[in-house]
């Protein structure tokens, strides 16, 4: 499993990236003097966002102050800040949930006391151990390995606090809008769009360690968490976590087992109803973007998984849930 989700699953990460249509065109200096003008936007809104007193202000310049290609250089401005943000809002599973990724992205920083608050916090959350099960695979630790899907499998949800976390962070952004540059990711689709980006570099770990693990063995006890962790996944707030634990499950089924069958059209589904739903955003005319955004933002307020948004947008269209008999 890679980290990075297909295309079929990018919902709209495609809207209004600053400078994406003219700087396929335009010379290289444009691009340029673009991702200069982006970077600049990105530091401002830090320096904006950072004097604020809110958990969730603090979380977004965070996420903004990352870069995954230079993680080293921005991770202690980072880290400092997902601090802040976790201490002013002790009770924020998401603000949690992004501070451990964000250590686990960065060299030297050690995650395990991160892992237990978030799994103190919400403690029904299998993905909470995920971090965990990556290192007990990557020491070859079967014991410890088996110790977590355990832990994993008595959960109840497996989320990456994807829709709340954007939701957060655009509505903190819109807070100090009016102290950002002028003319750098001004509309609400821009904006939308740079921060599904970060979202899908910042929020989604990687699920090869989880997937490997549960290939590894036909032990009865392994088998059976990892059954069970993957019905738990295919319920997931993501689109990417419901992928692996269909993958995961059909790796462990006979397959032509009725169980089998009944994940393979489940799954072909959730893949219809994510292409579908993202046919209406990438057909839409330039200026109804922001009316878009606007609708897309109001039903990640309302549902925190990504499936249940596609399933509403298609609802509020007119569009049919299911594909047609002969599509199937």
């Amino acid at each position: 499993m890679v980290k990075h989700p297909s295309s079929l699953l990018i919902l709209i990460l495609a809207l209004s990236r600053l400078g994406d249509a003219a700087a396929i065109a335009a010379p290289q200096a444009y691009s340029n003097s673009a991702a200069q003008k982006l970077h600049s936007w990105r530091d401002q809104a830090v320096r904006a966002l950072a004097v604020r007193s809110d958990g969730n202000s603090l979380a977004t310049a965070a996420a903004l102050s990352f870069r995954n290609e230079h993680a080293a250089a921005s991770a202690p401005a980072a880290l400092q800040l997902i601090a802040r943000a976790s201490e002013v809002s002790p009770d924020s599973a998401a603000i949690d949930w992004l501070r451990l990724q964000l250590c686990g992205a960065s060299p030297g920083c050690d995650s395990r006391d991160v892992a237990t608050v978030l799994r103190w916090v919400d403690p029904d959350n299998g993905a909470a151990w995920l971090s965990r099960l990556a290192s007990a695979h990557k020491d070859r630790d079967t014991i410890e390995a088996d110790r977590v899907l355990a832990g994993m499998a008595r959960g109840t949800r497996f989320d990456f606090y994807y829709n709340q976390l954007v939701v957060l962070m655009f509505d903190a952004l819109g807070a100090v809008q009016r102290e950002l540059p002028r003319g750098v990711l001004a509309s609400e689709a821009a904006r939308f769009g740079e921060l599904e980006g970060i979202a899908h570099a910042e929020l989604l770990p990687p699920l090869a360690p989880l997937t490997a693990v549960c290939r590894e063995t036909a032990a009865p006890e392994r088998r059976e968490n990892c059954l069970k962790v993957a019905k738990i996944m295919q319920k997931g707030d993501t689109l990417i976590v419901q992928m692996a634990g269909f993958a995961i499950e059909k790796f462990l089924l006979p397959p032509e087992s009725r169980e089998a069958k009944v994940a393979a059209e489940r799954r072909r589904l959730l893949e219809w109803r994510a292409a579908a739903a993202d046919k209406i955003d990438s057909s839409i005319l330039p200026w109804t973007r922001n009316t878009r955004v606007r609708a897309r933002l109001a039903q990640m307020r309302l549902r925190p998984r990504q499936e249940d948004v596609c399933i509403a947008l298609l609802r509020d269209h007119k569009m049919a849930l299911e594909p047609a008999e002969n599509h199937r």
